[in-house]
């Protein structure tokens, strides 16, 4: 499993979910252009001193992402998704792809492949960027039997 931004443009979310990787030992794609440099201090601050643990790597754009890494399945993390993720299937060998805070990911990036939502009921359009994508890893890794026995 691993957890790729598309185009992430807020650091400290970013220095969140690279501190999330660390602990699941999850490899982090970013997806240029990002909203900050990778030596931002407020992404290093949210990551603290976990950097060194965290298997990243900053792909030029979407396609550089797909052609070197070459996923098996992509599930594209999006409000739009008819599926929620508590129904979600996932494998073990999933991308789970986030888009900018923002706007979300594009349509046109989405076509083809399966969406997954995180149900909400409550009176907000979305989750924090770092919420969500701990939500789905750890659902992810939890219906595929990838957490570790303690």
């Amino acid at each position: 499993m691993r957890l790729v931004l598309f185009e992430p443009e807020i650091p400290p979310n970013t220095g969140n979910i690279a501190r999330l990787c660390a602990a699941t030992r999850t490899p982090l794609h970013l997806i240029e252009p990002l909203g900050f440099s990778v030596d931002d201090k407020h992404l290093k601050r949210a990551g603290l001193d976990y950097w060194p643990h965290v298997d990243v790597t900053v792909h030029p754009d979407f396609d550089h992402f797909l052609e070197t890494v070459r996923p098996p399945r992509l599930v594209m993390a999006t409000t739009k998704a008819k599926t929620g993720h508590h129904r979600f299937e996932f494998r073990p060998d999933d991308a789970i792809v986030l888009g900018p805070e923002t706007r979300g990911l594009p349509m046109e990036l989405m076509e083809g492949h399966p969406m997954v939502r995180i149900p909400i009921w409550g009176e907000v359009r979305s989750l924090n960027l770092s919420t969500a994508a701990g939500i789905l890893l750890f659902e992810g890794l939890r219906r595929t039997g990838l957490i570790p026995e303690d």
